[in-house]
């Protein structure tokens, strides 16, 4: 068939007459077209599905290299700090070395306690009491409860309280109870339950 008879026919072709039932017996010029049109379809579906495939690995890539931008810089700022770090870590021991030397040994805490004493004795107060209490045992160090009596004024308690906290050993005070004596003197009674602390030693059971 000559391609001025193919083109004469599909200009002749009338929709409303195809029967897809008999695509076997259609013109040459019908089967043609449903070839076009199938072959349009399939490059169409085949080509939508490499574009997102592609649009797919774009996103990841791009999500990607934020990703590694973010590390780079990142560890370029600790690269550029590292120096600064170290110092920083060295204030930390040195720090950290200093704070464990308040800390009193076994040994240092009689002293401790005969220190108080004199502390409480020189602020002018009466010392009723100062003795250690049973030792709590917690996950880097050991804390020593104190209880602390003694009798006095407010002045002398002030005094006392200051000498404590400016000890070299750390030396915290907690629950201040102040009452009046019973002796009618004018004096007071102050109970203090008092907190050191020293390192824990290795096998010691918290």
């Amino acid at each position: 068939m000559a391609l001025a008879d193919t083109l004469k026919q599909l200009q002749e072709l009338d929709v409303n007459d195809i029967d897809f039932s008999r695509v076997g017996v259609w013109p040459l010029a019908g089967r043609l077209t449903l070839l076009v049109l199938v072959v349009a379809v399939l490059v169409g579906a085949g080509y939508y599905a490499w574009v997102g495939d592609l649009y797919d690995k774009l996103e990841f890539a791009t999500n990607k290299e934020q990703e590694l931008f973010v590390q780079f810089e990142k560890k370029q700022f600790e690269a550029a700090n590292l120096d600064a770090y170290r110092v920083q870590l060295v204030e930390m021991e040195e720090t950290f070395g200093a704070l464990l030397k308040q800390l009193p040994k076994d040994t240092e805490v009689p002293g401790l306690l005969e220190d108080i004493d004199e502390y409480g004795r020189g602020s002018g107060l009466t010392i009723e009491k100062v003795e250690l209490e049973k030792e709590l045992v917690g996950e880097f160090y050991v804390e020593l409860p104190i209880k602390i009596q003694v009798q006095g004024g407010y002045h002398e308690f002030g005094s006392f309280i200051s000498g404590i906290a400016g000890m070299p050993r750390i030396v915290t005070l907690h629950d201040f109870t102040i009452s009046s004596n019973r002796d009618g003197a004018g004096l007071l009674n102050m109970l203090i339950n008092a907190k050191t602390y020293r390192y824990k030693d290795q096998g010691e059971e918290g």
